[in-house]
């Protein structure tokens, strides 16, 4: 096990993400067969007043932060021919990490709704990272022809938790797939290609490579508060084709880029329901060396630790 401060070492592999990605490591993975549906599960408002469980962290511990990881198919994955895993880029784990937070990474699998109450509230904190993208039929709509790595069980997973964290009021920050995952989870829809569409700057493209942006921050929201107040954040690291259209139940936008498009929700009445800030680029890309985008992480865990 790591001693307090030492930091992951990246290991490189192909993830829908983006360019620069991981293998898994003892600490990373988790093998799983990832195929087996849970029956029996019911459904519950998403947007229910929160009901988070005591804490049982001990006096000075680490926050528990659930990340929930990406599957790799079998063959994907050196070594392992013939067996399904999941894998998380180390760059999460070391922002959750300079923050003061200790990691627990989950697998990809369908939950009941019971299931994910349960294990949102082993946790103080949850992110939901990126990754492919959510399945058009879950929020009703036909796949365009530029939809790529949809995977039912990442799906079911996550916004089985995305839902239960919101019930709880469970700290939650949803970083670009997650944002879009909670916006499916709580009724909204997304936009389901940008690239190339005349009129929007680079968002950069998943597989192909990133880009650079700045983006408009309202002034008194969650998000600006992770700012000292800041109303703009510079060299957001972006690489997505798909962007947050119609706005799930209770959220209201709280960031765009300079074309319009979405960058950034968070809950409209967030003073009631627990800290929670979606944003669409990828903070922990950058995050080691520049502290606007850690200052996401450290906000995360400080709310963790109440």
């Amino acid at each position: 096990m790591r001693g307090p401060g030492a930091p992951l070492s990246d290991i490189h592999q192909y993830d829908h993400d983006g360019t620069e990605n991981v293998t898994p490591s003892v600490e990373a993975v988790r093998m799983d067969a990832m195929t087996s549906p849970v029956p029996g599960g019911r459904t519950t408002d998403a947007v229910a007043a929160p009901r988070r469980a005591e804490s049982t962290k001990r006096a000075g511990a680490r926050p528990f932060i659930g990340v929930s990881a990406r599957p790799r198919k079998p063959g994907e994955v050196s070594g392992w021919p013939d067996t399904h895993s999941s894998v998380m880029q180390h760059t999460y784990l070391d922002g959750v990490w300079r923050a003061g937070g200790m990691e627990a990474i989950i697998a990809p699998r369908l939950l009941a709704d019971d299931e994910a109450d349960e294990l949102v509230s082993r946790l103080d904190g949850l992110i939901l990272v990126g990754g492919g993208d959510v399945d058009p039929a879950l929020y009703g709509a036909e796949p365009h022809e530029r939809v790529y790595g949809v995977d039912a069980a990442s799906d079911g997973l996550e916004i089985a938790l995305a839902k239960a964290a919101v019930r709880a009021g469970l700290p939650l920050l949803a970083i670009c797939r997650g944002m879009q995952v909670l916006n499916v989870a709580l009724g909204g829809t997304l936009d389901q290609h940008l690239t190339g569409r005349p009129g929007l700057i680079d968002h950069g493209q998943p597989g192909a490579g990133k880009a650079l942006h700045e983006v408009a921050v309202e002034s008194g929201s969650l998000l600006a508060k992770t700012q000292g107040g800041a109303t703009s954040i510079a060299n957001c690291w972006s690489y997505h084709h798909q962007a947050v259209d119609r706005l799930g139940q209770g959220l209201i936008v709280s960031a765009r880029s300079s074309d319009g498009v979405i960058e950034a929700v968070e809950f409209a009445d967030a003073g009631d329901r627990g800290w929670m800030v979606a944003i669409q680029w990828h903070p922990e890309r950058t995050a080691a060396t520049d502290p606007a985008h850690q200052s996401l992480f450290d906000e995360l865990i400080r709310q963790s630790s109440r």
